[in-house]
């Protein structure tokens, strides 16, 4: 049985408890310039990773490419992972309405609420797990939405040979600029697709870079103007966007974030073990070397860590070497 090949992660962030470092936090991370050149790497980006939610935005081009005919906030609800607040499941319903269609026509699995708070809320109005409570049901509305549009199949959307997929297929491989070899099926049902970190970081560089008009402006220019849809209050990645003018965000399960500023420059990293807590700090020292004004990105490093309800440490990324 041939052996499986780890990817040559590093330590990215640490959690320190009194003098000690308590945590390590392993994984990859690639910055790019505005041109697509390298400014940093640590780990091994080129290693190919699934971006999971992190592909939304990617996706949300393709479907503007096909006609779709969404709204600004609809936009960016169709690349959130969204906490599943009143706000972003009537978004989700309005985008099946104004497609003549319902929940019922929904492909995505059920959840309850991402965000603890309309989670906790969510249960204690004595509802379960649904289809448009779930984080991805903006995509898929948009998803089905775009296919009355091109009047394709509705019931098969999320299958292999559909139209759509096809597309999005395409679109990814044309923005990240990477041949899709290994393909399988995130959480939601919709396809997944390997690609590296440093693919990822150009993919969403050209999202900020894109002429006026195009698709590719258009998503990062919602998600920009919209990010309560995208996340979530309480969420950090929408409390980035609103802090940073000009930045663009998504995150991903199993420790993936996205960010690319104004400039054109990005940051793609992925956490080694999936875990979601290191994702932020492990980011912060990558935008530091971008350029990002420190001040701004205080409140996503050093977070404190509690000893008797008291800060006796912090969880922090590793600064990098100029």
């Amino acid at each position: 049985m041939t052996a499986p090949q780890f990817p040559a992660h590093a330590p990215l962030a640490v959690q320190t408890r009194g003098s000690m470092v308590e945590s390590v936090h392993y994984g990859s991370l690639a910055a790019v310039r505005p041109d697509g050149g390298t400014l940093l790497e640590r780990g091994e980006p080129a290693a190919r990773i699934y971006p999971r939610s992190a592909l939304k935005p990617l996706m949300a081009v393709a479907m503007l490419r096909a006609g779709a005919d969404l709204t600004d906030g609809q936009l960016a609800l169709a690349a959130a992972s969204h906490s599943g607040a009143a706000v972003h499941q009537d978004t989700a319903a309005k985008i099946l309405a104004d497609a003549g269609l319902t929940e019922d026509d929904l492909g995505n699995s059920t959840d309850l609420p991402y965000g603890t708070a309309e989670r906790r809320a969510w249960l204690a109005a004595g509802h379960g797990p649904t289809h448009l409570a779930q984080n991805c049901s903006g995509k898929h509305a948009a998803l089905l939405s775009t296919c009355v549009a091109n009047r394709w199949p509705l019931d098969s959307y999320l299958d292999h040979d559909h139209p759509l997929p096809a597309l999005i297929r395409e679109v990814v491989a044309e923005l990240t600029g990477e041949e899709l070899t290994e393909i399988s099926t995130d959480g939601c049902g919709t396809e997944v697709f390997a690609l590296s970190l440093t693919g990822m970081a150009r993919a969403f560089s050209r999202l900020v870079t894109a002429a006026p008009a195009t698709p590719e402006h258009r998503v990062a220019a919602a998600m920009r103007a919209h990010p309560d849809l995208v996340a979530g209050d309480g969420r950090d990645v929408t409390a980035l966007m609103r802090a940073v003018p000009g930045l663009l965000a998504k995150d991903g399960f199993e420790g993936i974030q996205l960010i690319a500023l104004g400039d054109g420059s990005a940051v793609a990293l992925k956490i080694s073990d999936g875990g979601d807590r290191a994702r932020m700090p492990a980011a912060v020292p990558a935008l530091l070397a971008l350029g990002v004004e420190p001040s701004l990105l205080e409140p996503f490093d050093n977070l404190p860590v509690l000893g008797g309800g008291h800060p006796v440490g912090t969880l922090h990324g590793l600064r990098h070497p100029a």
